[in-house]
């Protein structure tokens, strides 16, 4: 071997003469079966291989690779052995010019298939197994550093490389965690477990991937993954995955979730199992891709889950429809058991995908599922619903809800505008997200976490009544220009959605600890003095709605609201420190203590709460008095001119009812109700005076103007009447500009409905007619003054007023 080293390195152009003299000994020998002339022939080609590196090794290579063939093709796994170990040896060499003829078509299909081995020999198993390994390893070092040379990554040799890499990792423990990348097998490990092997030699490949070949690596392992239903359960699949994610590198891996979300579509009416599983990996990689490139698919992502999401909650709805008729189906609750794993993967993949983004695009993602969020009387959501019923409808709203907590969980806005834009909060305090008690727990738990900025809500967790609210160090700051300026827009609404979310008939104890909660945050967060008493005149009202009862509620659900009344006074008291408020809100809670405890939360919230059979013949001292409080707070400096008019929930513009996913229900007759009587209120002043033959003639004589010269030189006056005109114009945009909304709101409804009792009025006379056809209506509008009409008897039914 010295002296033929010697001669090849001295004369180079020798060595395509030798290597093919070597190779035809050694095909005779191999033919024959003389191995130990094969092992002599082998030793000597590779022994020549690694000491020279002339130009003229070209086609001393071809013979090599040739006699590798050989061994390869032969049945004894010693030569296959053998074989791989000069082919390893062959790929560690570092060539000075590349060869673009040469091919590897060969090796990596008998590579592949010595990676499938079954011999019945465990050990020769396992050993052949390991050389095509790293025969495998080889050819990807050799081909995969040469740019102008791709064809390992061609999809033919992808399907056959990343299979058999994959086959031998399935054996492998699962000792890795989310926290961080699987750990690294050692360096014995490498060379004794094929499994170990496997997996090193598959992170290899994947680092060295590119942005062109990356999605033909990717590919064969859902073709793998799928032939073997590794799926259900999918913890190799994960596992793999995470070799994916942490392999390649960062800015590729929007290219990974990109080819798990096209997978899912694909197995989108499978199994739910599989599904969820294939979620479940999505979550896993969205995991480790979050902490550095996403890429554009944040967008592409969310709609492609919320699109199965749907599809989910649409496969659960027909189950149980299918369930009802005919013959009980069995496999119907494991079916509608399985799609709520489907669903509660999907929520928990986005809410930890939302998580981790930055705050300019989690408001975006905020935004775009709302948008999904079916709405009642509004077609602006884009999630199809068509197929779905009132049952499914509501199954996706609570779905979508869910999500939509997940998300603004830990969102910390600087102003709650950036936080509750109109377009958020409209559709979020829609009346069709308030037909179900849990669809109302989440609303307010997304409004919670949006609202909480101080992480104040765990200190405020339960109803209760406080001892000293200064124990639980309750952090907050001065209200900003921007907060007031939403308040004074959006506060009427969000009144109005506690108000009427406390006189729910579905209510359960956890509604009432979200609305205490929701009170408390406001007065956290967004309260100013005008704020404050009208949060008081919002709890004083819900206090007379319990003791009035005109919606018929329960006796727990009536008690339920006074305990909410007294935790939240007895909170509001102490936050704004007033003395006399403080010992009247006190006062009235030691005596229900005493005399009533059922209207107190830490009672009524209790089992076997003993109820009381009314609350007509209850004490005035057990209630919380608006004269007492306006007299506490009007000492301390506070405007309570508005506590003394009720409050009324103002209407919010409705949405029109051109699309109705849901049937809206009876309870609602106290939003219709408000929405007649606010209908008609302008800023144009209506005066009916009805004047029939019953009113003395001595009135109407006092009503009517004596007709003189002055007065017809006034009345001919026009221009006296032009500076009247313009005085009183002032004057009403005056009072619009400065005057309390309340007090404008209180003297519309009044005008209102004085309009609705005299035009009740009116249409009695037509369908009772007085003796004589006397009547008249007098109309006033703005400043013009039109004649009287008569109210002629009414002749015909469908006669009524001209």
């Amino acid at each position: 071997m010295e002296k033929l080293t010697f001669y090849a390195v001295s004369a180079p152009e020798k060595l395509d003469r030798i290597g093919s003299y070597l190779a035809e000994r050694l095909s005779r020998d191999v033919v024959r079966h003389r191995s130990g002339y094969v092992l002599i022939a082998m030793e000597a080609l590779d022994q020549l291989l690694m000491a020279c590196h002339s130009q003229s090794i070209k086609p001393f290579v071809e013979s090599f690779l040739h006699m590798v063939a050989k061994l390869l093709e032969s049945g004894e796994p010693k030569l296959q052995v053998l074989g791989t170990n000069s082919f390893v040896k062959f790929a560690n060499i570092e060539e000075d010019t590349p060869s673009y003829h040469r091919r590897y078509d060969f090796f990596v299909s008998r590579f592949s298939a010595m990676c499938h081995s079954c011999h019945s020999d465990p050990e020769i198993r396992t050993e052949i197994r390991i050389a095509g390994i790293r025969g495998i390893q080889g050819v990807v070092r050799k081909t995969v550093n040469d740019e102008l040379r791709a064809t390992i990554w061609e999809p033919q040799h992808m399907d056959k490389i990343v299979p058999s890499l994959l086959f031998n990792m399935q054996k492998i423990e699962e000792v890795d965690s989310r926290i961080g990348p699987p750990s690294s097998p050692s360096a014995t490990d490498k060379e004794e477990n094929p499994a170990v092997l496997a997996e090193n030699c598959f992170r290899e490949l994947l680092g060295r991937a590119t942005f062109g070949n990356m999605n033909n690596a990717v590919r064969p392992v859902f073709a793998h993954l799928d032939h073997h239903k590794l799926w259900d359960p999918n913890e190799f699949a994960v596992h793999c995955f995470k070799i994916i994610m942490y392999s390649i590198q960062a800015q590729y891996s929007h290219h990974v979730i990109q080819e798990i979300l096209g997978h899912l579509d694909a197995r989108k009416k499978d199994a739910p199992r599989v599904r969820a599983g294939i979620i479940q990996v999505l979550l896993e990689a969205v995991a480790i891709a979050a902490k550095g490139s996403i890429g554009p698919t944040v967008l592409e992502v969310f709609n492609t889950l919320l699109k199965h999401l749907r599809l989910s909650v649409e496969f659960e709805a027909d189950d149980l429809q299918g369930g009802f008729v005919g013959s009980a189906n069995l496999n119907t609750s494991f079916k509608d058991n399985d799609e709520k794993i489907v669903q509660n993967a999907i929520i928990q993949t986005i809410g930890f995908f939302g998580s981790n983004l930055p705050d300019y695009q989690r408001s975006e993602i905020m935004m775009f599922i709302m948008g999904k969020v079916p709405v009642f009387g509004t077609s602006t959501h884009t999630l199809d619903i068509s197929q779905l019923g009132d049952l499914g409808t509501r199954r996706i709203q609570i779905m979508l809800l869910r999500s939509l907590l997940m998300v603004t969980s830990g969102y910390k806005a600087k102003t709650i505008v950036t936080a509750l834009p109109g377009s958020f909060l409209d559709p979020l305090l829609s009346p069709s997200l308030m037909e179900d008690y849990e669809l109302r727990q989440l609303v307010l738990e997304v409004m919670h976490n949006l609202m909480d900025r101080h992480d104040n809500r765990a200190k405020l967790r339960g109803i209760r009544i406080i001892p000293d609210v200064a124990d639980l160090k309750i952090k907050r700051e001065k209200i900003c220009r921007q907060d007031t300026s939403f308040m004074k827009k959006n506060g009427q609404q969000l009144y109005r959605h506690i108000y009427l979310g406390c006189k729910e008939e579905d209510n359960v104890q956890k509604n009432y600890e979200l609305l205490y909660t929701s009170l408390a945050l406001i007065t956290i967060e967004l309260a100013n003095e005008e704020v404050v008493i009208d949060l008081i005149r919002l709890a004083i009202a819900l206090q007379d709605s319990a003791i009035i009862n005109e919606d018929n509620l329960p006796m727990f659900h009536r008690c339920g609201i006074m305990a909410l009344v007294a935790a939240y006074l007895n909170f509001v008291s102490q936050m704004i420190a007033v003395p006399a408020f403080c010992q009247h809100v006190s006062k009235v809670i030691e005596i229900r203590t005493m005399e009533a405890p059922y209207f107190l939360p830490e009672h009524i919230f209790r089992d076997k709460c003993m109820l009381p059979k009314s609350l007509e013949k209850h004490e005035k001292d057990l209630y919380f008095l608006t004269n007492k409080i306006a007299e506490s707070l009007g000492g301390s400096g506070y405007s309570v001119e508005r506590l003394s008019v009720p409050y009324v929930p103002q209407v919010t513009a409705l949405f029109p009812s051109s699309k109705k996913p849901h049937k809206p229900k009876h309870k609602y007759k106290d939003e219709d109700r408000l929405s007649r009587r606010k209908s008609i209120v302008d800023t144009v002043s209506i005066q009916v005076d009805i004047l029939s033959n019953n009113v003395p003639s001595d009135d109407v004589v006092s009503n009517t103007e004596e007709i003189t010269f002055e007065a017809l030189k006034k009345a001919i006056d026009t221009s006296g009447m032009e500076e009247q005109e313009k005085e009183k114009r002032r004057l009403v945009i005056e009072k619009f500009q400065k005057a309390p909304f309340e007090e404008i709101a209180a003297q519309c409804e009044s005008k209102a409905n004085l309009l609705h009792d005299r035009l009740a009025q009116i249409l009695e006379l037509t369908i009772r007619p007085p003796p004589s056809p006397s009547g008249t209506l007098t109309i006033t509008s703005g400043h013009a003054q039109y004649q009287s009409v008569p109210v002629y008897e009414m002749k015909f039914p469908d006669l009524c007023v001209y």
